[in-house]
């Protein structure tokens, strides 16, 4: 017999997901904007009403002093850190971040920091001890990532070992001492990959911990992140919204995840959060008509969905990023949706994450450049899900019979059996989901 071993598969992903991601959805909070206060003590009020939500991640924005050399704005922005080892005294103290930690654990809920390691403020208190340690331009001095407006900071050296050792120490601090369970890493893709690589090692051997890169890259799921963003996804839905393209672009963006990306990770699905929010405008200006049915994606398809603070508001206007903005908090309808359908994901086995949950199979149907619609089924559970991404009322069938089966419509409760030559109508806009 010839000798196989050598052309045997070997697993890409080599990291382990925390168990408690298995059927989680995460949540942004700006710290700044989330209350009047403005503060940690403030935001533990809010706890019960997130763990009522469903959501079990909470990502914190950088929680750290920020630099006043070159500040953006009257308070500047969070992603330029004076102090990695400091707490931000517009949110409170250390005390007051540990006593947040403690209590969301106590609900069942995580916490995750968001942690800029690319570059600091001007005014780091690293700039004047350890000169060397930064990048430098063509002219021999301190610069900003280059070809961005970020004015306010300058970036870190990683060719330098010190840099890695002091910003691993840094990240190994916050866990042991607020006792957080992970971070959201900011350009994580300007940072190198080995780095990340050790990092995620020297952090999981103090406790499992959650990754989130914000980048879009299949290597850094390897050894480092259990998260990516999708931002692929977002902008097929955005230009879907507008008319600038029609539902191949998401068969684009399924494709890719499927193909090009291993079935153990996660991606990070949303219709807002800060950058778009601050940028591009709240998510009702770019999904308009289309935003219901972008939500309700969001969570059913594969990845893990994110809520932006003030989302489940019905929250329609931009949030300033470098001034006191805060959120005035209401019932709304987003609020329900979004409760509904992160319930479902809890309880439905073939929605969950990375390689818990199955994946999404294309059912064709009779108008495939406006309807999507597709199969997430296992041995114990099964959704169909069909979506009229277009600003036409439609009327489909359907050319395969895995749809088939006895189902309960998720928006009405009713009893629907649906075989061959079944014929679904949906509004504009509109979506069906059957669950069993």
């Amino acid at each position: 017999m010839p000798d196989m071993s050598r052309y045997q598969p070997t697993p890409y992903v080599r990291i382990r997901h925390p168990e408690w991601s298995k059927s989680a959805a995460i949540y942004q909070i700006n710290t700044r904007q989330f209350t009047e206060a403005g503060t940690f003590q403030a935001a533990i009020a809010h706890l019960p009403r997130l763990k009522a939500l469903g959501v079990a991640i909470l990502w914190l924005m950088p929680i750290h002093p920020i630099g006043v050399m070159n500040r953006k704005g009257t308070l500047g922005s969070p992603y330029a850190v004076r102090d990695y080892y400091g707490v931000n005294p517009e949110f409170g103290g250390l005390d007051d971040l540990k006593q947040f930690v403690s209590a969301a654990h106590a609900l069942g809920m995580v916490v995750i920091l968001d942690w800029v390691a690319n570059h600091t403020a001007w005014d780091n208190p690293l700039v004047v001890e350890h000169p060397e340690w930064y990048a430098r331009d063509w002219k021999g001095e301190f610069h900003p990532t280059p070809w961005w407006d970020w004015h306010d900071i300058i970036e870190l050296d990683y060719s330098r070992p010190e840099v890695r050792r002091y910003m691993t120490d840094a990240l190994m601090y916050w866990v042991r001492e607020a006792d957080i369970d992970g971070y959201r890493c900011d350009v994580a893709g300007f940072v190198p990959l080995d780095f990340w690589n050790n990092a995620r090692r020297e952090l999981d051997a103090i406790k499992p911990v959650f990754m989130l890169a914000e980048w879009e890259a299949t290597d850094l799921h390897a050894e480092a992140f259990d998260m990516t963003y999708a931002w692929t996804w977002y902008d097929a839905l955005t230009s879907i919204a507008r008319g600038a393209a029609d539902v191949n672009s998401l068969y684009r963006y399924y494709s890719w995840n499927e193909k090009a990306y291993p079935a153990d990770i996660m991606r990070m699905m949303f219709v807002s959060n800060h950058d778009k929010n601050a940028w591009d405008g709240t998510e009702f200006e770019q999904f308009g008509d289309c935003l219901h049915a972008a939500m309700v994606l969001s969570v059913i398809g594969e990845g893990m969905p994110l809520i932006y603070n003030g989302q489940e508001a019905g929250y329609n206007k931009r949030l300033a990023f470098f001034e006191k903005d805060p959120i005035v908090w209401a019932e709304h309808p987003h609020g329900d949706l979004y409760r509904q359908l992160l319930a479902l994901k809890q309880t439905n086995s073939a929605l969950w994450n990375a390689a818990w949950g199955a994946r999404m199979i294309r059912v064709p149907n009779s108008a495939p450049a406006q309807v999507l619609s597709f199969v997430r089924q296992n041995e114990r559970d099964k959704v169909f899900a069909v979506f009229n991404f277009s600003a036409q009322a439609q009327a489909v069938t359907f050319e395969e019979t895995l749809f088939e089966g006895v189902y309960s419509d998720f928006f009405s409760g009713q009893r629907a059996e649906l075989r061959q030559p079944a014929a679904l109508h949906l509004p504009p806009w509109g979506v069906r989901l059957f669950v069993r």
